[in-house]
């Protein structure tokens, strides 16, 4: 059964958009961090990161190459269901982009996935124990071990061996309404092609399609503050592996702020959020997913940037139990 877009998610654009009227747009178009939720369920489904509502001029290209290192660790069960997430995600994605026409571009993205057993157990386990802090459980479970499992009474998935390749690859069209002085509004509608597959968890096999609604801004309250946010809506192909468990039509949400606090570095940080996969009781599966993350951008060059951002699951167990991204941007 699908869940409503939440009044408190649409209101994360609405009040930007709003606020829009007094903020000057970045000339530098920064751009938000580039976000995933690689939990092995969630990541299956074509929901896009953020990105800035600003298009290149006519002609403009760009190109950026993303890469992700995900742990995982879920054991739970529900009144006639269980649930192990155990394991790594690696992802890699190659990202194009080009201005065809003046605030139209297109935009590709070429992901590469391997789900393995890992090595960043030890050094969670350790960081967790240096602060006390609870870890669910993963301490007393085996390091470095990929098991993926789910089971309820009419519907399993498994998986056990490593394995790795082509993702959903994606293509999006986004369109630039409204650029004025104080801010760019923007529409984009993209769809996700079945080029992974799902019994690796490399991607759903399946299409699915979504439109977003996007704003940007820049010089929040007088200060060098960047910001960004998104709303939208996204249907899922059908997925047999999920069965009638699966929920299609999902909503997501987010903003992001940027503060350039020296010449050439900035200081990130974003909320992103959106509705659960499939129907289910178990957290991990069945509740809104919300992901924080924090980054430091550079721009070694005015061509170039370079990203390095850790991301953290808000609502325990509905995304990875930390992502550490890296991103670098060339955009002549």
């Amino acid at each position: 059964m699908a869940r409503p877009f939440p009044a408190a998610a649409a209101g994360t654009l609405l009040a930007a958009c709003c606020a829009a009227t007094s903020l000057p747009l970045s000339a530098a178009g920064e751009e938000p961090l580039y976000v995933k939720n690689l939990s092995p369920v969630a990541g299956l489904v074509g929901l896009p990161s953020q990105r800035s509502a600003a298009v290149g001029e006519a002609g403009a290209w760009q190109l950026a190459l993303h890469g992700s290192v995900a742990s995982h660790y879920v054991s739970d069960r529900g009144a006639r269901e269980a649930l192990n997430l155990d394991g790594e995600t690696q992802r890699l994605a190659l990202e194009l982009r080009y201005a065809f026409a003046p605030d139209w571009e297109l935009q590709l993205e070429l992901p590469w996935l391997r789900q393995d057993a890992g090595f960043l157990d030890s050094a969670i386990d350790g960081w967790h124990d240096f602060w006390g802090m609870p870890d669910g459980g993963r301490g007393e479970a085996p390091g470095d071990v990929l098991d993926y499992r789910y089971a309820d009474p009419g519907l399993r998935f498994a998986l056990e061996d490593d394995g790795s390749g082509i993702g959903d690859a994606s293509l999006a069209l986004q369109h630039a309404f409204y650029r004025g002085e104080t801010a760019t509004l923007s529409v984009a509608a993209g769809y996700k092609f079945g080029s992974g597959d799902a019994r690796d968890f490399t991607g759903s096999g399946e299409g699915d399609v979504y439109v977003a609604l996007r704003a940007s801004g820049a010089d929040l309250a007088g200060l060098p503050l960047d910001w960004h946010a998104q709303a939208g809506y996204l249907r899922a192909g059908e997925v047999a592996m999920l069965g009638p468990r699966q929920e299609r039509d999902l909503w997501f949400a987010g903003g992001a702020l940027s503060w350039r606090f020296a010449g050439d570095w900035r200081l990130l940080g974003q909320f992103d959020a959106h509705a659960a996969p499939i129907d289910s009781a178990i957290d991990a599966l069945g509740s809104t997913a919300m992901m924080l993350s924090a980054g430091l951008r550079w721009h070694p060059a005015p061509d170039w940037s370079l990203d390095f951002a850790v991301i953290e699951d808000i609502a325990v167990e509905t995304a990875p139990d930390v992502v550490f991204q890296f991103d670098l941007r060339y955009r002549p």
